[in-house]
């Protein structure tokens, strides 16, 4: 009897007149005319397969330094685990370029990408590793959403586009003009161009409150466990309507870039608001989210009251150059200070003075982590302060190497009390920062600047070292060698062998002199 009903009503239905079938969602998509221009996404994918380490060694720079060649060793070492992680494109995944894993989760995530990139353009000439952030530019909705987790394995989206956590750091910006600096390839910046502005738009609409901040989650910032928000709201997945201060940094650092970007392409009307935007939004920083008595940069809660928790992400203040020079030396101060961040191993997420800060690290609540200490580093050197950035990235890299002599690889993150690596292994990944970029621009101090056809070499050890095969334009190589000294006051004995001709910026502790590097006639 029950089937025979059950028969009768489904019948009923197909029978009744005017039944309406409801739709599923309202198309909410508010169309960006800049992703038109997104050429990534008509583009055919690179089915290429991927190089083997061994077989492209020999197209990598061969750092040298006989007094630490356990140093030399790791670097080899992360270059081995990051092309373990190198994977081509499948048809499952859509994806459209070869591309580096974080060597996390079977996921790539916008800022893991970014960070990855910032070393992988050392070996550019042994594998595009700037191409894998194509694949994030190449699932850019048609609003300009991009999501910040994708699935390697279906290419799935792991977030709605409108949830809090679903896309950030704002820092693809960073990476892409990073590569500009080092190849001048303008072609790549043409398309990149559009993309990133069409993100930065759309980040702009939903993610900024009316006073002009932004808000994030503690996934969507990418630091997790932070203590930042208040009692009674999710610490991974809500924003707790504060402001947060590295969101609001990072969009003044994009925009600053972006405006750079449309100088170099003759695109200036694309940024006017922009202009506008991080200007205001510098002032509502250093007004609203500074506290004078700390000399700090917080978040900032509904009611107006600042955070106490002095995290590693108000340092975003140097990178996006918004710290004025009153404020500048009391800020810094707190990277010098052994009960804040200079700890055994520089630089915890959190300052060792906060209840929750655990010298084995606990991820983000005092853990060490490459990129985020990168992004110290190269916010220093904005502000000419290499001397502490030196010292930092000494450390840093020490540290690191210390611990791959005890275990033999590279970890997610460290402990900042004690030499140790923490959570996942092998992980290259992002740690990869450490022993290839601060390697070659804090410790050997070779920073380089290809539109202006410039290298400065900040040369601070007194040890004989130097770089072979370093990457320069698109087809440079140049040998780097400095001699051994007795002091870091006497000027460094060099020699300079390149196919290239460039200016070099000798920079050391007693003086600074520019040499024109003519090439090597073969």
């Amino acid at each position: 009897m029950k089937s025979i009903t059950t028969l009768l009503f489904i019948l009923s239905f197909f029978f009744i007149p005017d039944v309406v079938v409801a739709q599923n969602y309202v198309d909410t998509y508010i169309l960006d005319s800049l992703v038109s221009e997104n050429s990534f996404l008509a583009k055919k994918p690179n089915t290429s397969s991927t190089p083997v380490y061994e077989n492209i060694k020999v197209k990598l720079p061969e750092p040298i330094w006989p007094a630490r060649k356990d140093v030399i060793s790791c670097y080899w070492k992360a270059w081995q685990l990051a092309f373990l992680n190198v994977h081509s494109v499948t048809a499952e995944n859509g994806f459209l370029e070869p591309y580096i894993d974080p060597a996390f989760n079977k996921h790539i995530f916008m800022w893991d990408t970014s960070f990855m990139v910032l070393f992988g353009r050392y070996g550019h000439r042994a594998f595009n590793f700037q191409a894998s952030l194509d694949n994030l530019y190449h699932k850019q909705h048609k609003d300009g959403f991009i999501c910040r987790e994708i699935s390697t394995l279906d290419g799935n989206e792991l977030f709605e586009r409108f949830d809090a956590s679903s896309t950030g750091p704002n820092i693809m910006p960073w990476a892409e003009w990073e590569y500009f600096l080092n190849f001048d390839d303008k072609v790549r910046l043409q398309k990149v161009f559009a993309p990133l502005l069409a993100y930065y738009r759309w980040f702009r609409t939903n993610r900024s409150w009316p006073d002009g901040a932004y808000f994030s989650t503690g996934w969507g910032c990418g630091m997790d466990n932070q203590p930042r928000v208040p009692k009674g709201f999710n610490n991974e997945f809500s924003h707790a309507f504060m402001s947060w201060i590295d969101t609001s940094l990072q969009e003044v650092f994009a925009g600053k870039i972006l405006i750079a970007m449309a100088r170099k392409l003759g695109r200036e009307k694309d940024v006017i608001n922009i202009e506008t935007e991080t200007d205001q939004l510098t002032h509502h920083i250093n007004t609203r989210m500074w506290d004078e008595k700390t000399s700090y940069y917080y978040d900032r809660f509904r009611d107006g009251s600042l955070s106490n928790v002095k995290s590693i992400a108000s340092f975003w203040a140097l990178l996006a150059e918004v710290v004025p020079s009153n404020k500048l030396d009391k800020f810094i101060s707190h990277l010098e200070n052994p009960r804040e961040f200079a700890r055994l191993h520089r630089v915890p997420m959190l300052s060792a003075d906060h209840p929750v800060f655990t010298p084995g690290g606990n991820y983000w609540q005092g853990g060490v982590w490459a990129p985020t200490s990168y992004m110290v580093l190269r916010g220093l050197t904005k502000y000419k302060r290499d001397s502490l950035a030196f010292e930092i990235a000494y450390n840093h890299l020490d540290n690191v190497v210390k611990v791959y002599n005890q275990t033999g690889t590279l970890w997610e993150n460290y402990a900042p009390d004690r030499v140790e690596g923490k959570y996942q292994k092998d992980l290259v990944g992002w740690t990869g920062l450490v022993p290839i970029s601060v390697l070659f621009e804090y410790v050997f101090g070779l920073r380089p600047n290809v539109p202006e056809n410039m290298i400065v070499w900040d040369v601070r050890l007194t040890d004989e070292f130097g770089i072979k095969k370093y990457p320069f334009k698109a087809k440079g190589l140049i040998n780097f060698w400095a001699a051994k000294r007795k002091k870091n006051t006497d000027e460094p004995r060099i020699k300079v062998e390149s196919n290239i001709a460039f200016d070099l910026k000798l920079i050391w502790t007693g003086g600074t002199r520019v040499i024109h590097v003519k090439p090597i006639r073969s």
